[in-house]
């Protein structure tokens, strides 16, 4: 690994079969993510993607970059811009910005985002990770 290495990027379309499940497993009921009338009404007119949710996808290539390190140490600081609907592709994606050896471990920290296919930013932030030397 290397300054300035790109992170596999992750393509995911959100579904709204995706929201639906994101809504019981999370007990995000808001109807914003779940009733069109009445998401209509509201700030975007439509149905909008839990924010934690396109995170996970974040959340997802990072695992792949780093797996269990990830999982143990990773830290993000995020945020949210712009929403994403329902059959909206998103890409997972960041690149290594420092690597900082320590202690026998790696220090590794991370410039990441989503965004649409289009280009438009949704999440952008920071991600690190301790990875062990070796």
């Amino acid at each position: 690994m290397e300054e300035g290495q790109a992170l596999p990027e992750i393509r995911k379309t959100v579904t709204q079969d995706q929201i639906n499940r994101y809504a019981r497993v999370s007990g995000d009921g808001n109807l914003i993510h779940l009733d069109p009338e009445f998401a209509a009404q509201g700030p975007f007119g439509r149905i909008v993607a839990h924010g934690m949710l396109v995170l996970a996808f974040l959340s997802e290539m990072l695992t792949q970059a780093f797996g269990r390190s990830w999982l143990e140490s990773g830290r993000l600081k995020v945020r949210f811009r712009v929403p994403v609907y329902p059959g909206e592709d998103v890409i997972a994606f960041g690149s290594i910005t420092k690597l900082t050896a320590e202690g026998g471990s790696r220090h590794i920290q991370c410039q990441v985002g989503c965004r649409k296919a289009d280009g438009q930013e949704v999440i952008t932030g920071e991600a690190t990770v301790v990875v062990p030397e070796g």
